[in-house]
């Protein structure tokens, strides 16, 4: 069995710091994307939202249309 000394325990510690300091900068990487993609997510939840929003008063702007036109399909008509 080899011999343990301080110079092969200081090799050991010192690979395992290197590695340590990688891991490190891998983590800060994914924690930078994953904020990036939650800046992206909040971006797509406020278009959809404000599609919503312009749908809804196109279909009430088209409401009022129907109403002064007195337009009805069968089916309002009939309660459908």
């Amino acid at each position: 069995m080899a011999e343990v000394t301080n110079e092969l325990i200081y090799e050991v510690l010192k690979k395992m710091q290197d590695r340590l300091s990688g891991i490190e900068h891998s983590v800060q990487e994914v924690r930078s994307e994953i904020v990036a993609l939650r800046g992206h997510m909040i971006a797509v939840q406020q278009d959809v939202a404000n599609i919503y929003g312009r749908v809804t008063g196109i279909k009430v702007h088209l409401d009022r249309i129907d109403q002064r036109l007195e337009l009805h399909s069968d089916a309002s008509a009939h309660g459908m």
